[in-house]
């Protein structure tokens, strides 16, 4: 059985991307709508629930293999993403969402394929907590099912922290929020290089 304080520090300690980037896309929106917030935090909860499964049922395997490459999959993602914030905010996109169905020139990162990419990037650290889990002989459902409400609760904090600043400071913040996510990306590309 982990220790409970183990156990909110590792699910506080992962839910610290997903934390820093909603607040980068949320900047980036401004107006975030419920809808929004929903995909967000539900699909960053669920993958961070996930991941750690997977690294479970995986173990040696596909996990040695994985773990040499996840940092770059999670480095390429965040500044894949960061780039198209960067370049439709030089371009001058401004957004039209609408309650309802959402529309509008710009790309919204809350909804498909970036969305997708965001949760793994975001989640891919919870892989490896799986995998060592197995390694321990921890069971793997209750650690996985509160890492994904932890990540799910600071992806909303982030949101409302993020289309706060990001309405109050504008395009600045904009930048900012790009910047933010190079910033995770080159974080997480070190620590894995560097062993941390």
């Amino acid at each position: 059985m982990l220790n409970p304080y183990v156990l909110a520090g590792i699910s506080m300690a992962l839910a610290m991307d997903a934390f820093a980037v909603s607040v980068s896309i949320s900047a980036f929106l401004k107006n975030v709508y419920p809808r929004q917030m929903f995909r967000l935090s539900f699909h960053f909860g669920l993958f961070q629930a996930l991941m750690p499964i997977l690294g479970w049922y995986t173990g040696n395997l596909v996990g040695e293999w994985f773990l040499e490459y996840d940092h770059w999959i999670a480095f390429f993602i965040l500044w894949a993403i960061g780039g198209k914030i960067v370049y439709q905010t030089m371009i001058g996109k401004e957004e039209k969402y609408e309650e309802g169905p959402l529309k509008g020139t710009r790309e919204d990162p809350t909804r498909g394929l970036s969305l997708i990419m965001l949760s793994i990037a975001t989640s891919i650290d919870a892989y490896a907590v799986g995998l060592s889990f197995a390694f321990i002989g921890v069971s793997i459902w209750f650690p996985s099912f509160w890492i994904g409400i932890t990540a799910g609760f600071l992806t909303l904090l982030g949101i409302q922290l993020g289309s706060y600043v990001g309405k109050k400071f504008g395009k600045s913040m904009e930048f900012i929020g790009a910047i933010l996510l190079f910033l995770i990306g080159i974080k997480i590309l070190y620590d894995h290089l560097t062993g941390i």
